[in-house]
């Protein structure tokens, strides 16, 4: 099968990890691991998030008095393209000696009118305490939220409509190249007044950004891997309860955060709903039993999985 996979930023850079090259290198590493597994059986893509790194960056930038201003957000997201890139198109390499893989800087086309530019959603950076969030925010102009028991910084994230390179991405994936793209959701960028390409000031979601990507390219699967085992109705409470399968009709029907789990959901429900395959939401160890349909969150149209044709 061809099978997208989105990589959670959390599987670089855990919650309270300190966010040194060297844990994210280990952290990857063992990541690969499960990736490399799929790639020996099935035509491989790969995204991955970025918010715990575009915040460190950010942060650093804004902090360096060289600077006449901090460096933009679409430059950062470029910056962390081709830093966890390399970290895993390495770490591929050496998991899969022989194999052919690529990292590639993508952009992605979004709507400068877009209404998420006046409501940030998306998180990105370290967590605090609430009293040292807004410290920053007065003194570096940053919108923050709380993201669970913690605080974070949220930038704008409009919807993507379209990598740029998708093209590209195609002929390699044709030529069994193992391909790393989209990271982050993509450089953002627009159509100016002359139709050139220009980057904005936003974070997209790397999840949208990989159910768009999944349906240009055919995917049958589209999974997004992360750090918890199931979408879940009323998570942290005691009435939790975890989803196995279902449909993107019964998922809208819930509620979910829209800094977190809303995105994953939203973008396993619109390339469910405009393909008729399979999206699935579920631990990054765990992505063997997800395709054999034992594990994580399944979505279809029918609440079936697997397919007799996918056996």
């Amino acid at each position: 099968m061809r099978v997208l996979v989105a990589l959670g930023g959390n599987a670089l850079l855990r919650r309270g990890q300190r966010p040194d090259a060297g844990s994210q290198q280990e952290n990857l590493r063992d990541a690969v691991t499960s990736l490399a597994s799929l790639a020996e059986r099935h035509e491989l893509i790969i995204t991955h998030g970025n918010g715990p790194q575009v915040g460190v960056l950010a942060l650093e930038s804004a902090k360096d008095s060289n600077l006449t201003r901090p460096y933009p957000l679409d430059t950062i997201v470029a910056e962390t393209q081709g830093m966890i890139g390399y970290w895993m198109l390495q770490a591929l390499q050496n998991a899969l000696p022989g194999r052919q893989v690529a990292a590639m800087v993508t952009q992605t086309l979004v709507s400068a009118v877009d209404p998420a530019f006046d409501d940030p959603t998306k998180f990105v950076g370290e967590v605090y305490d609430r009293q040292e969030a807004e410290k920053l925010a007065r003194e570096y102009g940053w919108t923050v939220k709380p993201d669970g028991q913690y605080w974070r910084r949220v930038v704008p994230s409009p919807t993507p409509q379209r990598v740029v390179e998708t093209r590209l991405i195609r002929r390699l994936v044709r030529d069994h190249v193992l391909t790393i793209c989209a990271g982050g959701g993509g450089v953002p960028v627009i159509r100016n007044e002359k139709g050139q390409l220009q980057g904005v000031e936003a974070v997209i979601d790397k999840d949208l950004t990989g159910s768009v990507l999944a349906e240009a390219l055919e995917a049958d699967v589209f999974m997004m891997l992360t750090d918890v085992p199931r979408v879940a109705r009323n998570f942290g409470t005691p009435q939790q309860e975890d989803i196995a399968h279902t449909t993107p009709h019964q998922l809208r029907a819930e509620e979910f955060p829209a800094g977190s789990m809303g995105p994953k959901v939203e973008a396993a429900c619109r390339f469910v709903e405009t393909t008729g395959d399979m999206a699935a939401i579920g631990k990054l160890d765990e992505a063997e039993q997800i395709l054999e349909g034992k594990g994580g969150t399944i979505v279809t149209p029918n609440a079936t999985w697997p397919l007799a044709s996918t056996l």
